[in-house]
Parts: structure tokens; sequence; C-alpha cells
């Protein structure tokens, strides 16, 4: 009988000390996919965000996400608003998911004339507009564009007004004349 009791006790303390290793793994999994801090609705994460740059701050800031340069967006939100980088990354990974449009906080909503159709809107969601030929290829990101915009643009351009199209993608863009002109060029004939 005794031969059997020592280990039956062995393995009493094995299975009690697996069963205590398991049971903290598992607090610890548990506490580790929680934040100290607590969850933030990206939208809302995004809209906070966007309120605390300047015009050209937003539009450099959604030039970059455009482009793909994310660590470059990271940067210019954690210098403009002094943000720890980690609140900076977030931010940026917020306004890259839900765009914001820039809010004048000081300015009055201007309403734009319904009768105008050329007068730029602004979307809650940014419109990709990309052109290739060969090799060359170029984007225009913004929430000034959406379809029908775009369609307007591209049928002034294929019916020989390339002047015209830059003028109204500029209008509904934060591009210069100069890089309108190059992705017009680009589009088929």
């Amino acid at each position: 009988m005794q031969s059997l009791l020592i280990p039956a006790l062995i393995s009493v303390v094995v299975a009690v000390g697996v069963a205590l290793a398991a049971r903290a793994i598992s607090k610890r999994a548990a506490a580790g996919g929680r934040s100290s801090t607590p969850a933030v609705n990206p939208v809302e994460l995004a809209r906070s965000a966007s309120a605390k740059l300047t015009e050209d701050q937003h539009r450099r800031l959604y030039a970059l996400i455009a482009q793909g340069q994310a660590m470059a967006a990271i940067k210019l939100y954690y210098e403009a608003t002094g943000e720890g980088l980690r609140a900076a990354r977030d931010a940026v990974g917020a306004l890259a998911a839900h765009p914001q449009p820039y809010r004048n906080p000081t300015a009055e909503p201007v309403l734009a004339d319904p009768d105008d159709d050329d007068a730029p809107q602004r979307f809650p969601y940014r419109y990709r507009a990309i052109a290739s030929k060969g090799d060359v290829t170029r984007e225009v990101s913004s929430n000034m564009l959406n379809d029908e915009i775009y369609g307007r643009i591209r049928t002034l351009a294929r019916s020989g007004d390339p002047e015209g199209a830059a003028n109204a993608l500029t209008r509904h863009s934060d591009i210069s004349l100069k890089q309108a002109r190059e992705f017009i060029a680009l589009l088929d004939d």
C-alpha cells in the first residue's frame, strides 16, 4: 500500500500544479487582450483627431495617407499635436480607416448652391481615382470627388478639353494644376 501512496501523492501535486499554471496563463492572456485605457470608438477618435489639425496639416496628412506613407503621416500628426507616438499611431489609423473632412472650428458651415453642380462639396469618404499609362501611374485621393464628378472630368478629357478637366480636378481635390494636367494626360483617350 505504501508503494502506491507516494506515486499517488506525486500525481496529485503535479495535477494541481498544471491546473494552477493553466489558470495563470489564461488570466495573463485575458489581461493581455485588454488595454489599460478604455476602448475608444474609432470613428470618434478620427473626428477628435481631425479637429486637432489645421487645414494645411489635415490636407498634408491625408496626402501622406493616400501615398501609403504611414510613418510620415504619424510623424506629422505627432509633431502637429504633441501627443505621444502611440496616440499618434492610433489617430492616423483611425483617420485612414474613417476619413474626416476638414471642419474649420470657427467658421459657419457654408451651404453650396444646389443649382451649382460644379461647386465642390465634401463627402464623408475619400474617393480614389487612379490613372496609368505604361509604367506611369498617378492617383488622386479627395473627399470632394465621387463617381459622378470624376465621370464629368473624364468626359471633359475625352471630349478634347484637357485644360477644363484639369481645372475641374483641381477644384475637387487638393492637387496643383500641374499635377492635375499630368493625371488628365494619363486618362485613356
